[in-house]
């Protein structure tokens, strides 16, 4: 075999007279009048071969026989293109390998898509992967996740971070998510879970003094699954001892801007902006805003206390909200506009959607006559009324109301371009509640997990005022997405297990699933605390794809199924019996 002394992108001017040889795939065959042209392709890029009959009667003939996807071996020299043959398109365009000897590889059956093809349906692409990673813009995105992974080991080095990987197989513990569960041959009857993450172990080595641990590392959710979540995900995980929040937050911001450097020569400003949780829910109704364009939301509660509009008045004497967005240049959206925005609100649990179009000084709406000319002073204060504008309100608990303004927000953040998708805003989320009261369960839930400190003020309220204290958590945003999360965790057994009872956690059940845990803090645990960061989210949006499939190399479909090797499958009875397991029979049906 002809074995490569050149990428396809290396062949560049520099080796004009230069014998070369190149390995990859045939892309396309071109017969120009008795001259063979061939596009050879490898993860590089693409250069042109030429084969001349009067050159290589022999290369000639085998690169007539070529077809699309052959591998292939060229010997040849390299030689500059004629101005009128110059492909601007290609990076290798202003150069050509004239054909000495050609070798055949490996033949190949006609791909079942086009490789240029930009429109590929999912299931074919994910049927047949290793083909749609032949395509340039998926190998682009696996290069240049490989590039990322190495500007992050050497910075996280540079900083005195330690590799050290934590088990794949171990015990199930609750976490937010249903585990991936894996049966023990060796111990019939129990079970061990695929880790959601590595949160005890990497606690486990802060308490073995490993003081600042990282990894990237698998993880396991069985979970709904949309563009931005996939069963099986990378994080890129973080631990440190002898820290506060400003010490994680300030690595991080570096680490990013570090990140988008290297990888896309942008300058990213620091610090980042913190926002608390709060505030964010008051002027985003999310606790992930994109922050590339304003058009926040007003809060008009206290506007609206004696309101004529009954559903206005009624969402305020339920213990409601009224909050508004004001969507500057919006009277140009149509009536079917407002429709739709209004069927998108109800996808969210609103009930409808009230609005004003500023026409001039003439305010249209069904709902103008019911405002009293106090609410329209104060309206038109408040919301910066200006002609032009479109305000849009909901009206109802705060949860559905935020969920609701949230997604027009961006909806029409997105119609109207106000939203530049080559900018890269980051921020913090700060100060979250520690709890939320699950009314399903009738009981207090970890906002975030059950290791996260609360801040030492809101301490005294754990067992008065649970839903009032504020954790020493914090996530990063970026461009609206949630990309990473952390924490200063939990070190004090006495302090974890009062956030244990919070949690009705009975003390059976917390030595059951985390007395290895609480037993290590009695050995001398130092202050810590930690960040995991959703590498494959980060990836998408800085290369601005819409799914994280698309910087995944097998990935899962929507069903968390492999069209490739056709998993999840049927196994072999013996293998259940050897497990001590057997199907109920209503699963062996199949639809």
């Amino acid at each position: 075999m002809l074995k490569r002394t050149h990428y396809s992108s290396e062949v560049q001017e520099s080796l004009l007279e230069t014998e070369v040889i190149l390995n990859g795939w045939a892309q396309t065959v071109r017969d120009h009048g008795g001259v063979i042209f061939v596009d050879l392709r490898d993860r590089s890029g693409v250069v042109q071969i030429v084969c001349s009959p009067e050159i290589s009667p022999e290369s000639h003939r085998t690169a007539d026989s070529l077809r699309s996807e052959f591998v292939i071996a060229v010997r040849g020299t390299v030689r500059k293109r004629s101005e009128e043959t110059v492909n601007p398109n290609l990076p290798t365009g202003t150069v050509e390998v004239l054909a000495g000897e050609i070798q055949i590889l490996s033949p190949s059956l006609t791909p079942p898509f086009s490789l240029e093809d930009e429109d590929v349906a999912d299931p074919l692409r994910l049927r047949y992967r290793y083909l749609d990673i032949r395509r340039p813009f998926m190998t682009r995105n696996l290069l240049f996740r490989n590039r990322a992974n190495a500007v992050l080991r050497k910075y996280l080095q540079e900083e005195g971070f330690v590799e050290v990987e934590t088990p794949v197989l171990t015990r199930s513990t609750p976490e937010g998510a249903r585990d991936f569960l894996v049966p023990s041959r060796l111990s019939p009857g129990r079970f061990y879970a695929l880790p959601q993450s590595p949160q005890l172990f990497k606690q486990l080595l802060m308490v073995a003094g490993m003081d600042r641990y990282y990894q990237i590392v698998r993880c396991f959710r069985d979970e709904d699954l949309r563009a931005d979540r996939q069963p099986e995900f990378t994080q890129l995980d973080m631990e440190l001892s002898f820290v506060e929040e400003s010490d994680i937050l300030s690595i991080m911001e570096r680490m990013m801007a570090r990140l988008l450097k290297q990888l896309l020569d942008r300058e990213v400003a620091l610090p980042f902006p913190r926002i608390p949780y709060d505030e964010a829910m008051l002027r985003f109704g999310t606790d992930c805003p994109d922050t590339r364009f304003g058009m926040e939301l007003r809060d008009l509660t206290s506007l609206f206390q004696e309101s004529r509009l009954k559903v206005f008045l009624k969402a305020v004497q339920e213990g409601g909200v009224v909050k508004a967005l004001n969507i500057k240049g919006g009277h140009v959206l149509s009536r079917k506009d407002l429709d739709e925005l209004t069927e998108l609100a109800g996808r969210y649990g609103a009930k409808g959607m009230a609005w004003i179009k500023v026409e001039d000084s003439e305010w249209l709406s069904p709902i103008t006559k019911f405002l009293s000319e106090q609410e329209r002073r104060g309206l038109a204060q408040a919301m910066n009324v200006e002609p032009g504008d479109l305000l849009v309100f909901g009206a109802d608990q705060a949860k559905i109301v935020n969920d609701s303004l949230n997604q027009v927000r961006l909806a029409v953040g997105r119609r109207m371009g106000c939203i530049d998708p080559a900018r890269f805003e980051f921020l913090w989320i700060t100060e979250f509640p520690l709890f939320e009261y699950d009314m399903n369960e009738h009981r207090y839930a970890s906002v975030h997990h059950p290791f996260t400190a609360p801040r030492e003020s809101d301490e005294p309220l754990l067992e008065k005022d649970p839903a009032r204290v504020r954790a020493r958590a914090y996530d990063l945003v970026l461009n609206g997405v949630e990309v990473g999360g952390g924490s200063i965790r939990i070190h004090r057994p006495d302090l974890q297990e009062r956030v244990f009872q919070v949690l009705s956690l009975s003390g059976q059940e917390t030595r059951d699933k985390f007395g290895f845990l609480l037993e290590a803090f009695q050995y001398g645990a130092p202050p810590h605390g930690g960040i995991a960061l959703g590498l494959d989210r980060i990836l998408m949006l800085l290369l601005q794809c819409p799914s994280i499939r698309d910087v995944i190399a097998f990935p899962k479909t929507q069903k968390g199924a492999c069209p490739l090797t056709q998993a999840p499958a049927d196994v072999e009875a013996t293998q259940l019996i050897e497990l001590g397991l057997r199907l109920d029979s209503s699963l062996r049906k199949r639809e």
